[in-house]
């Protein structure tokens, strides 16, 4: 048996304020760092080892790796950053607070932003959002569900153990594709911070999925 962990990481700053994040580089919190602690020191208590690290390239994600591999003991492992396991970009709603936009744009379609699957928030220019950018989750299960299946999956399939630390919708649709979801089925799909999702495997296939404790 080997094993697949997904983990969010801690609250960040952002989370704090009711922020929308999406790709600003924005540190965990007070908190955030004890969620990091606790998920490290329950890997570290219930014996997990881990062959392989991947992270997304934003520091709250691998902030969350390196405390936690510190509270567990760890040594070194291949690692790898990729953007492809970011947090969905949320466009021109980045650095707003989520409870005034619902104010200004009304609390449906603030709702259809969050929650849909294939309707991205405005792609307006503003400071946080230079390129006009945005995406949907499905727009963001395009770039993690391949990067998955063409770096990730021959890994797990060859026996190795993975941890994945990223972000709330990044793992959404990593849930989706390992569970095999229906889009209306991963839209009631949260993950919380800090919380270990593990996936365990025999000869390939997934044989029990649970939140560590």
């Amino acid at each position: 048996m080997n094993y697949l962990v997904l983990l969010r990481h801690g609250e960040s700053q952002w989370n704090l304020e009711n922020r929308f994040t999406g790709w600003v580089d924005v540190d965990i919190s007070e908190r955030g760092e004890k969620e990091a602690i606790e998920a490290g020191n329950l890997l570290k208590e219930k014996n997990f080892k881990f062959d392989h690290l991947f992270t997304s390239v934003l520091k709250r994600a691998i902030r969350t790796a390196d405390i936690v591999f510190s509270v567990a003991g760890y040594e070194e492992i291949p690692t790898a950053r990729d953007k492809a396991l970011n947090e969905r970009h949320y466009g021109a709603l980045q650095g707003l607070n989520k409870a005034e936009t619902a104010k200004k744009y009304g609390d449906e379609q603030v709702h259809l932003w969050r929650r849909s699957y294939d309707i991205p928030p405005p792609k307006d220019v503003t400071e946080l959002n230079p390129d006009g950018f945005s995406e949907s989750l499905k727009d963001t299960a395009a770039r993690t569900i391949p990067y998955y299946t063409e770096n990730i999956e021959q890994l797990v399939k060859a026996g190795k153990n993975i941890l994945i630390t990223a972000h709330g919708n990044s793992l959404r649709s990593l849930v989706m594709y390992l569970d095999n979801l229906s889009k209306e089925q991963v839209l009631e799909l949260t993950i919380p911070t800090g919380a270990p999702l593990v996936y365990e495997f025999e000869n390939g296939k997934i044989i029990r999925k649970y939140y560590l404790k």
